[in-house]
């Protein structure tokens, strides 16, 4: 998935803040969280976020919820390189194992009703952990 903040922002600008960040704030990950394109989803009202290093994932998830007011029948998926992350990590592992060489970690999200989208759910978390079989229903 492409990154509007990628497209605009140059790759050295990004790199020093990152670095800046990381340097001001060791025990806190630089992170752009964008929508999905072409999602129906609200657009999140800021794109970067600092968040300690032992936030879970669910955690992260529960933050966007409320920034972008998402109703409780509607389901938001975070993605990193295009998989579903599991909402035990903590974001300090998937920043080590997913970080872009800029400094930054790189998340996107998207919605989809909860009845209708059960099984994607299920297999993506099978795919992220590189397991054959389900994992737990979320």
């Amino acid at each position: 998935m492409r990154s509007k903040f990628k497209d605009e922002h140059p790759f050295e600008k990004r790199k020093a803040e990152a670095e800046r960040i990381r340097q001001k704030y060791n025990d806190r990950i630089p992170v752009i969280c964008e929508k999905v394109e072409k999602s129906d989803i609200a657009t999140i009202d800021k794109k970067k976020y600092l968040v300690p290093a032992d936030l879970t994932v669910g955690q992260f998830v529960y933050v966007i919820r409320k920034r972008i007011k998402l109703s409780p029948e509607k389901a938001i998926f975070i993605f990193v390189d295009e998989v579903l992350p599991p909402t035990a990590a903590l974001m300090s592992s998937i920043y080590e194992e997913h970080k872009d060489e800029d400094g930054f970690l790189y998340i996107t999200y998207v919605f989809h009703l909860i009845r209708s989208h059960r099984i994607s759910l299920l297999t993506f978390s099978c795919r992220y952990s590189g397991e054959n079989t389900f994992g737990e229903a979320i």
